[in-house]
């Protein structure tokens, strides 16, 4: 659990660190204690994007272009309008992408205008940015080469952002190697399992209103603990048994009274001990037998088996990995045939057979391994008042996993600090989108004042082409408005194909008439 604090307070620090440089001392020369504007105000000159009433080009009509210039109206068959459409829209796509690309040095295009609002809702409150916020990258929290030299101290950030890199790294890489850890088997430990047995003897009362006090009864107490147990979720006492039966004398209680069982089912609730009340005024012997919960499972071996191998109660696992040792160590493997065995005298005495496949070994082991034996505890219950106050004590070897093996898992599992990191995330990135966009502010005002009238007019024709593209205009409006762009010598030719073509769309709406007609 340590490690789990100690790799999410790394990681909140430093997000809180990136986030507290960009929001305070970015700009140099600002008091101390200010911070740096998320917006700027909307500067630029008037007309869209900036605000305004549209700008009109000089000798054109303000409300529609006129339709000379548009492009030939589609066909009216449905598969080339849609065919028009898509062409359309590409062709916006593509203006929108060559005004991002190729705009001059300084330039804000539409997409990057000062009084375009910064988007600052929250992803988890609005559905609608969930697949930009997963788009988001490392790349988008890098300050742009520009800004970091116009502010030294940005330095600091970069520093800060490559730590980050760093941790993230070292952290995943961690992760990675906890999941193959836990792929593989982990070694129990043995520690050592205390067993309390006490008992309470309540006398008959003749003036007892109720039937249990008149009658004289006694309770038994099986109770238990792990002895120095480190880990914070203690484990409950029945969680380390199968079954527990408690035999009672069978000449006191009868042959269908005298036993009290208690198996583990998949629905059972675990507790902290068993409780045995029964009516009586003697002492009674019992015997407590004790399945242990093993966990892989364990099996007894066959006598015969156990002395060859020198094992009493193993997992199957380390049954067979005994005698494939076994093998290797009398040299047994046939050496013609690897994947028999000769069998020695006291393997035919155990399998009975002279030769065998290693493979049948485990179908083999079935009837050679029996449950493990229980833990037999004999205990008086004693009636005696002198008696009442001792407690008999057992300690009991007991195999539990590794408590590492738990923190691993809820180092994987866990997810603190996860959402005020993901929310300092977004801090960030939105802060970075607002300097890019003091940035652009701030280069539109330093081309302006260095040369107002050229920056204007650079301004109106870089917009030129792009209104042209997005309203899908052919050719140059600015050209075409002159006389002299009708006496070059291509346009007596370009008129006569005009004709030519609206000669043969009419001749085609007439036969078209006429086969209608005739039909």
């Amino acid at each position: 659990m340590a490690t789990e604090e100690t790799a999410g307070g790394a990681r909140k620090a430093t997000k809180s660190k990136l986030f507290e440089f960009l929001v305070h001392g970015v700009r140099p020369g600002m008091p101390s204690g200010a911070r740096m504007p998320h917006q700027g105000a909307p500067m630029g000159p008037p007309g869209p994007p900036y605000g305004g009433s549209p700008a009109v080009r000089p000798g054109l009509p303000s409300p529609v272009m006129e339709p000379s210039r548009k492009r030939p109206a589609p066909s009216q068959q449905v598969q080339q309008q849609q065919q028009q459409q898509q062409q359309q829209q590409q062709q916006q796509q593509q203006a929108v992408q060559n005004r991002a690309r190729k705009k001059p040095v300084g330039f804000p295009g539409a997409s990057e205008m000062p009084a375009r609002q910064m988007d600052m809702r929250d992803p988890q409150s609005d559905p609608t940015l969930g697949s930009n916020a997963k788009r988001r990258k490392m790349a988008d929290k890098i300050l742009p080469q520009r800004i970091r030299e116009l502010v030294p101290e940005s330095q600091a950030y970069m520093d800060l952002l490559a730590f980050e890199r760093k941790l993230d790294q070292t952290i995943m890489r961690k992760r990675v190697d906890i999941q193959e850890a836990l792929k593989r088997p982990m070694k129990q430990q043995k520690r050592k399992l205390r067993l309390y047995i006490s008992n309470t003897f309540n006398p008959a009362r003749p003036d007892a209103d109720d039937s249990d006090g008149s009658i004289a009864s006694w309770e038994l107490r099986v109770e238990g603990k792990l002895l120095d147990d480190p880990g914070k979720q203690k484990k409950k006492f029945s969680s380390f048994f199968k079954s527990l039966v408690i035999e009672l004398d069978k000449e006191l209680y009868g042959p269908d009274n005298h036993l009290v069982e208690w198996h583990r089912t998949p629905t059972t609730q675990e507790t902290d001990g068993f409780q045995v009340k029964r009516p009586g005024d003697v002492s009674v012997r019992c015997t407590l037998l004790l399945m242990l919960d093993y966990q892989p499972p364990q099996f007894k071996l066959d006598l015969r088996l156990a002395r060859l191998l020198g094992i009493h109660t193993q997992t199957r696992s380390c049954i067979i990995q005994a005698l494939w040792q076994y093998v290797k160590t009398n040299k047994l493997q046939d050496s013609h045939d690897k994947e028999y065995i000769n069998c020695d005298k006291y393997f035919q005495q155990i399998f009975d057979c002279p030769r065998l496949k290693f493979s049948e070994i485990p179908q083999r082991l079935t009837n050679l391994l029996l449950p493990p034996d229980p833990i037999v505890i004999n205990h008086v219950i004693s009636v005696d008042p002198n008696d009442q106050k001792k407690t008999a004590c057992y300690d009991i070897d007991v195999e539990v996993e590794d408590p590492l093996k738990s923190q691993m898992s809820s180092f994987l599992l866990s997810t603190a600090n996860q959402q005020e990191i993901a929310s300092l995330d977004n801090k960030i990135h939105e802060t970075i989108e607002s300097i890019n966009q003091l940035k652009i502010q701030r280069d539109f005002m330093l081309s302006f004042s260095r040369d107002p009238k050229g920056y204007i007019q650079d301004w109106l024709k870089s917009q030129s082409r792009d209104l042209k593209l997005m309203t899908d205009v052919v050719g140059n409006p600015e050209e075409e408005r002159r006389a002299a762009f009708y006496h070059e010598p291509w346009s007596q030719e370009a008129v006569s194909r005009y004709f030519y073509c609206k000669i043969q769309q009419r001749r085609q709406e007439l036969e078209q008439a006429l086969a209608v007609r005739n039909t």
